[in-house]
């Protein structure tokens, strides 16, 4: 297509893969894209909403280890989680689509090194191997983190493991719209803080898509593990977010970031060119990037507001990046990663800068209240 893809554009292209994908108000000024016949709430606030809506309700899904629950919508009420929501009241909330790098103003990234695709940007070289003591951990929140070379050497990987990126998940040999994104966005890490730990959580599908349910339950399972390990996680990053018809944060989401309360949590404020409050950025407690040009002004796509704390370049950040190449003449099919660099551009690579300056000061010794005060 030559024009813009709008939101119901690309749901339309996304729900071949994911079917209860729902565009709430399209084209209009509550425009958000939800799970149809789904709505999510705190475990311990299912009964009152069930008092409330219980003739809507099919089934409820309770998460015991996340401490959520999800109601399932009958049929004919698929169509309506944000006007039942309303109703239920409280805490209750349709299950908002979150979108990471959002693609419907920005491009895909361009892969360095291999001569598939000719630039004069060269790769840059890999961070070096440093270890902070006492460690500084940086919690990324995204797709799959791969075996990428730049990562080679770095202690955290084996006391945390990785879990690689999805690349093709529908089978068409291709890499899917947003797969290496989180490789992507560990290398900006480690480029601007080499000595940091990373803690990676999968939350976004290789389409770039997540949801309140997936990344509440992201939070608290990152929160609980640093826990149980004895260790502590300084900064919590998120690529993703996502409008609401409200114009208010999830609760969910609101709930699982309060209990981060020594921890910076950086997100990006999202691509959409818009005032809108983006989730979870627009929380007071959350820093929200936006990204820059090359002239230092913001980029045309990012989002901007009073909600929007800081800023960092995210036009064609070069980073580490893998890509999916199918294995020629090979039977059964098979798949060969392939390893470089790429430019890409968002505000989900301007705010993996940010979280590592916080890092950074960390690491020289400031508080946490002051590290977030330089990074504004």
């Amino acid at each position: 297509m030559d024009r813009a893809l709008t939101l119901p554009d690309w749901a339309e292209l996304w729900r071949r893969r994911e079917p209860d994908l729902l565009v709430h108000d399209p084209g209009g000024p509550r425009e958000c894209l939800i799970r149809a016949g789904q709505l999510v709430v705190a475990a311990d606030a299912v009964e009152p909403a069930l008092r409330a809506i219980d003739r809507w309700v099919d089934r409820v899904e309770l998460t015991e280890e996340a401490k959520l629950a999800t109601l399932r919508l009958h049929p004919a009420a698929a169509h309506r989680p944000v006007e039942l929501a309303a109703e239920a009241g409280g805490p209750v909330s349709a299950n908002h689509v979150h979108i990471g790098s959002e693609v419907l103003l920005v491009g895909t990234p361009i892969l360095h090194g291999t001569g598939a695709v000719p630039s004069e940007v060269p790769a840059p070289p890999a961070p070096p191997v440093e270890r902070w003591e006492p460690p500084v951990t940086v919690a990324v929140l995204d797709t799959g983190l791969d075996p990428h070379p730049w990562f080679a050497g770095r202690l955290w990987l084996s006391d945390w493991g990785l879990q690689p990126e999805v690349l093709d998940a529908d089978g068409d040999e291709v890499s899917d719209q947003q797969a290496g994104h989180g490789t992507f966005v560990a290398g900006i890490v480690l480029q601007h803080a080499p000595g940091v730990t990373i803690r990676h959580r999968r939350v976004l599908s290789s389409q770039g898509l997540a949801d309140d349910r997936t990344v509440a339950a992201a939070l608290r399972a990152v929160r609980h593990r640093a826990a149980q390990a004895g260790a502590h996680l300084d900064v919590v990053l998120l690529t993703a977010g996502c409008h609401t018809a409200g114009d208010r944060c999830p609760p969910l989401l609101a709930r699982e970031i309060s209990r981060f309360t020594n921890a910076a949590v950086v997100a990006a404020a999202g691509n959409g060119a818009t005032t809108r409050p983006f989730w979870p950025a627009a929380l007071p407690e959350v820093l929200a990037v936006a990204a820059t040009g090359p002239d230092g002004g913001l980029a045309a796509f990012s989002n901007r507001g009073p909600w929007v704390d800081t800023a960092a370049p995210g036009v064609d950040v070069v980073s580490s990046f893998v890509r999916f190449r199918p294995a020629d003449g090979v039977a059964p099919r098979t798949e060969t990663r392939e390893y470089g660099a790429a430019s890409w551009s968002g505000t989900s690579f301007a705010a993996p800068q940010v979280a590592a300056r916080i890092a950074t000061s960390l690491h020289n010794g400031l508080s946490l209240a002051e590290a977030r005060r330089r990074a504004c």
